[in-house]
């Protein structure tokens, strides 16, 4: 990581945690009013952002992720990613591709927000309901319904407000 920005090492450390299913790694390089927003979790704020990470990796079983096209400067930066893994809801296999950008406070993450196909995703993770109604709202709150109530009572296992 020599001669790198700072911040393009810290997206490093972010994606390498990320990679060996270290949620708590992850949540140290956000920063404690960073906030989050992807289709599936479009609003998370300060350590809830932080404890979707670990949610999903304490999870993941067979997760593979690979980043790519780190760059970044003073104010922002950005990152593409691929995961692969077992949907466990349905046990269909998943590769996602993401394009991630981020935002920059006292050498942490303040701001992340991650761009994937829906619809893609939906399809592989839920099968023909994916195929068929991924590209719907319907859909698309339903999972989020679905990921938001799981979240939330991680959150509220451990005490996050």
């Amino acid at each position: 990581m020599r001669g790198m920005h700072p911040h393009a090492e810290l997206i490093t450390r972010f994606y390498d945690a990320f990679s060996r299913c270290d949620g708590d790694a992850m949540a140290a390089c956000y920063h404690a009013e960073v906030r989050f927003s992807d289709p599936v979790f479009p609003d998370l704020r300060g350590a809830r952002a932080g404890a979707m990470w670990q949610m999903l990796t304490e999870r993941a079983e067979d997760l593979v992720v690979v980043a790519s096209d780190i760059h970044a400067d003073d104010s922002s930066g950005r990152a593409h990613w691929e995961a692969d893994y077992t949907f466990s809801t349905t046990g269909n296999l998943v590769h996602n591709v993401i394009d991630a950008t981020f935002s920059f406070k006292d050498g942490l993450i303040i701001e992340h927000t991650d761009v994937f196909d829906f619809h893609a995703w939906a399809k592989q993770a839920l099968g023909v309901t994916g195929l068929l109604l991924g590209w719907t709202g319907f859909l698309r709150n339903k999972v989020r319904a679905t990921a938001g109530g799981q979240h939330g009572r991680y959150c509220e296992k451990r005490g996050i407000l």
